[in-house]
């Protein structure tokens, strides 16, 4: 680790690990036996000292001496004798340290003895310790997330401590710890805006300075340029939460055509009966959405309790896009339209992970034009299967455009004021890197190319989106560049190329434009279609920018996912044959779309490999839903199916109301009993394969 070489085993070396390996067996023996008899005399507290002194890592024993301490410790009344016990522990806690300063359980059982606050601390020792561990190894992070501990328990301040961290770097540029230590102490003291770091734009221009120099000295070291990345991230993005775009948008007019819907009947127009979906996209990912922080006032008759759900996954309930349903329970004998007012104020109640609060207030309307039943019920029901190469399966439909984009960027107007700093800060970044310009860097390209992707989201803030494809174009490049020059990273290079090939074609309309056509069925409603086939992407972006789509050709690509697909709530057809997708969890997200009827997944890799870790570790919650072992057990039981074989299709398939379904090309497709399954789960579907379904 660190650049240390490991040295080969000698013969002496294994005789001296078995007799070690067989003094740990006897010694935890004993310490277990103690333990569960809850015995804590001094001899037996010093056989899990003798264990502790061998093995740092016993976590048992620490927790046999927390256990010890609290039961003698009720023992004694005089604070000389209570003091006395808790030193014996730091001292233990201390050999274990010398022994392995990286033992989790040794530094946890420290902090845990000065959380007691039995006895006076004498924290000049404890940071006199901390020193000469860190003289050691100066990146030990349990050394560091010591070091905070004890800031925080002595009451330290923030700017103090930033000092410090300042000390460390100037000793040694390529100290990750104090650079991370940094950027924790840096946010906690612009936070607060405390005196010195009121302003932003000095400070984070002074650490630019610092971490140049850092990155100039020695472009090999990795340490500076994770904290340039993190400095980057500071100045690209908004202090607080904003909304980037709705579905529907801001004066969107939409038509939909209710009908009493029966559960073999397939229409266009069934997909929305009854429901309405509305859906948030912010830049980051955000919670507390509620029908308190969000108003919809229409004269709409749907239930007043308003549910908003997140659709994209995110840790502790935080996500960029959430949704809400409303179901309609107007009755109309003629067409009628309907406006719906929606509001987002200043809420305290829509946070960040970073702790912001919602402060950009919004509002806008779209209108809803009821049709009646009547005049629904001629609408094709997919008596045909959707055939996607077959030009006269769909005809463009000449009188209807694409959304425009002008209109799902809801917050174009709220610019920041300190946005043309931002701008300025990156481009003199821009310009430094350039500088640098070495063939072989792969470190220099990388951060070059996220600089540029920096300024072309900055450029989309409230300037005309045409502005960013000079900054994508060159960053392409450079991603090109870095699958050849580091080609063990490549698949992480090729998507965030896929995303920056995303964000070049959907940036302005005229580019957009090459891609998008209105398209209909016969007897059905236009349908806003986008084709984004043969790019070699990887992976799906932007998706704020398609919550407009209805009909989506995203064939003869690499994607290994459909993450951000969730998010488009007006889906009806998606084609992503001929691509890279290896399981069925790698789909979940598309079980989130209501309105999804006509899904193409031939001659992807579902079912190829024999061990699949993209089956358990995908994004996915499919292995977490409580309902998944009742549906195990339905399946099993009433239709005999091989639960363990195909436990992700069932989660999968159960979750869609398919119309048409083509899955062929697949190693899956070829299975036993497959077909059997899918048409059992979902009993819907009326074409399988190109083939109807009795």
């Amino acid at each position: 680790m660190h650049g240390r070489p490991r040295r080969p085993a000698k013969p002496e070396d294994d005789e001296a690990a078995s007799a070690k390996a067989a003094k740990l067996r006897d010694l935890q023996a004993q310490v277990l036996h103690n333990h569960h008899a809850r015995t804590y005399t001094k001899e037996s507290i010093g056989l899990s000292f003798k264990l502790l002194e061998t093995n740092p890592e016993a976590y048992t024993a620490w927790n046999y001496r927390k256990l010890a301490l609290q039961h003698n410790v009720k023992e004694l009344s005089d604070p000389q004798a209570i003091k006395s016990a808790i030193d014996d522990e730091l001292r233990v806690a201390e050999v274990a340290l010398r022994q392995n300063p990286k033992s989790y359980g040794a530094w946890y059982h420290r902090k845990w003895l000065l959380n007691q606050k039995l006895a006076p601390v004498d924290f000049k020792y404890e940071l006199g310790l901390l020193d000469k561990l860190l003289k050691v190894d100066a990146r030990n992070f349990h050394g560091w997330n010591y070091r905070r501990f004890l800031a925080r328990f002595m009451g330290l301040p923030d700017d103090e401590e930033l000092k410090y961290t300042m000390d460390k770097i100037s000793d040694n540029f390529s100290n990750y710890s104090a650079w991370h230590n940094r950027s924790i102490l840096l946010s906690n003291l612009l936070i607060q805006q405390s005196k010195g770091f009121e302003s932003k734009q000095k400070i984070f221009s002074e650490e630019f300075e610092l971490v140049t120099q850092a990155l100039f000295t020695d472009p090999s070291d990795q340490s500076g340029w994770f904290y340039h990345l993190w400095l980057l991230a500071q100045t690209s993005s908004p202090d607080n939460p904003q909304l980037i775009a709705s579905w529907p948008s801001n004066a969107a007019k939409l038509s939909f055509s209710f009908i009493k819907e029966k559960a073999e009947q397939h229409t266009l127009s069934s997909v929305w009966s009854r429901t309405v979906p509305i859906v948030l996209y912010f830049n980051e990912p955000v919670k507390g959405l509620n029908h308190s922080s969000v108003n919809l006032k229409s004269d709409l008759e749907f239930g007043k309790d308003i549910q908003w759900r997140p659709l994209t996954m995110a840790d502790s309930g935080y996500s960029k896009c959430w949704a809400t349903y409303l179901q309609i329970t107007n009755e109309c004998s003629s067409l009628q339209e309907y406006s719906v007012e929606m509001s987002i104020p200043c809420s305290d109640d829509i946070v960040s992970r970073s702790g912001s609060n919602y402060n950009c207030p919004v509002h806008f309307t779209f209108y809803i034009e009821l049709i009646s039943n009547n005049a629904a019920q001629g609408l094709d029901t997919f008596d045909k299967p959707v055939a996607w190469n077959c030009s006269d399966s769909f005809q463009s439909h000449g009188n209807r455009d694409p959304i425009p984009l002008d209109l799902l960027n809801i917050t174009s107007a709220l610019v920041e004021h300190d946005s043309d700093w931002h701008f300025e800060r990156l481009s003199e970044e821009i310009d430094l890197f350039r500088e640098l310009a070495d063939d072989n860097s792969k470190f220099g390209k990388l951060t070059l190319a996220r600089l540029l992707l920096a300024c072309a989201a900055i450029k989309s803030r409230g300037r005309s989106l045409i502005e960013r494809k000079g900054y994508c174009e060159e960053a392409l490049g450079l991603f090109t560049d870095l699958i050849h020059l580091d080609p063990s990273h490549k698949q992480y290079y090729e998507d965030e190329r896929s995303l920056a090939l995303m964000d070049k074609l959907t940036c302005d309309m005229e580019t957009f434009t090459k891609h998008c056509s209105v398209q209909v069925q016969p007897n059905s409603a236009p349908l806003h279609h986008v084709q984004f086939r043969r790019l070699s992407v990887t992976r799906i972006g932007f998706a704020e920018r398609l919550l407009w789509v209805q009909m989506l050709d995203l064939s003869h690509n690499s994607l290994r996912s459909v993450e951000g697909l969730e998010a488009l709530q007006r889906l009806v057809f998606l084609n992503i044959s001929n691509n890279q997708i290896s399981s069925f969890t790698a789909l979940e997200p598309l079980t989130k779309i209501i309105s999804l009827k006509v899904l193409d997944l031939s001659f992807n890799e579902i079912g190829a490999h024999s061990i699949d870790t993209a089956r358990y570790i995908c994004p996915s919650p499919f292995s977490h839903k409580t309902e998944a072992s009742e549906a195990f057990e339905e399946y099993q039981e009433v239709n005999n199916i091989n639960v363990t074989e195909y436990w992700d299709a069932i989660l999968f398939f159960r979750s869609l109301k398919l119309a048409q379904l083509d899955i062929r090309g697949n190693a899956v497709a070829s299975k036993d009993g497959f077909r059997t399954l899918v048409v059992t789960l979902i009993p819907c579907l009326k074409w399988f394969d190109g083939e109807g379904v009795s």
